[in-house]
């Protein structure tokens, strides 16, 4: 198991709970999300960069997906030790949240999953027609045509200030990708064993999707459903992949629901 050292970012104290973002971009992605964990003393966040993007150097291994998983759990170990702990994902990350999950399931109090992926294999997946709502031809044009594709790739509605949440939490994360370990992760970007299919129960959980989401879909996410002993499961219209970044209220107050959940099953529970 190779462990890649101590978070980039942790904030606040009390429950742990791990931010792990998605492919191509790293923990910045996840900070429009920290408002909802933000109560002084009730949550510390502990924001993770996964091998090959942000600070974290790449895997010297075969860099798949089974060994980001393996990072992320012995991560986790070493920050979080036997607390229990809630654990937050996006995208990629969000596959990566259900997988630890089922690693650990005696000390996960809560899954949150931001339009989560649910099978690697894009042949897998339903998706929807690719959509853009509305279109700023001005705004693109102002943008590097680097910025310009890596926004309109992902963008559903696009405004100004919608691009500004883009450029503050996307795109530094995209410019500094490590594209080697991005290939590495493409050949291998498979687990022995989706947690869509297992068995078992996961505690509290929220599932936020886009229904313009052309990457990961919002259907299949469907599934995951019943295996949460309670889940609130939120689809929002106008919002595609970044679904935070598209509907930032609308994803932070189901996010506070969640944070609300966890909190009150650390307390009951005495943990």
């Amino acid at each position: 198991m190779s462990i890649g050292g101590a978070p980039v970012l942790q904030r606040g104290s009390g429950i742990p709970v791990v931010m792990v973002h998605g492919n191509g971009v790293d923990h910045r992605c996840l900070l429009p999300l920290d408002p909802a964990f933000a109560q002084p003393g009730v949550f510390r966040r502990v924001y993770v960069d996964l091998p090959g993007f942000g600070q974290t150097p790449a895997l010297t291994d075969r860099g798949g997906l089974p060994q980001l998983a393996d990072w992320l759990e012995g991560t986790v170990r070493e920050v979080v030790g036997t607390e229990p702990f809630a654990i937050v994902g996006q995208s990629m990350g969000g596959l990566l949240a259900t997988e630890i999950a089922d690693r650990l399931p005696g000390q996960v109090l809560g899954v949150g999953l931001c339009a989560p992926v649910v099978y690697p294999q894009a042949e897998r997946r339903t998706l929807p027609e690719r959509c853009i709502l509305h279109s700023e031809p001005r705004l693109l044009a102002s943008l590097s045509a680097a910025d310009a594709e890596n926004y309109a790739e992902m963008s559903v509605v696009q405004s100004e200030a919608n691009y500004q949440r883009f450029e503050r939490f996307v795109l530094p994360g995209i410019r500094v990708a490590n594209v080697r370990a991005m290939a590495k992760l493409a050949r291998e970007y498979t687990l022995p064993r989706l947690p869509v299919e297992g068995a078992g129960q996961w505690p509290h959980g929220v599932i936020i999707t886009g229904r313009q989401d052309q990457v990961v879909g919002y259907q299949d996410q469907r599934r995951l459903r019943d295996r949460f002993a309670t889940v609130e499961h939120v689809e929002l219209d106008r919002a595609g992949h970044n679904v935070h970044i598209d509907r930032p209220r609308r994803v932070l107050a189901a996010m506070r629901n969640f944070a609300a959940a966890v909190a009150a099953e650390a307390k009951e529970t005495g943990q």
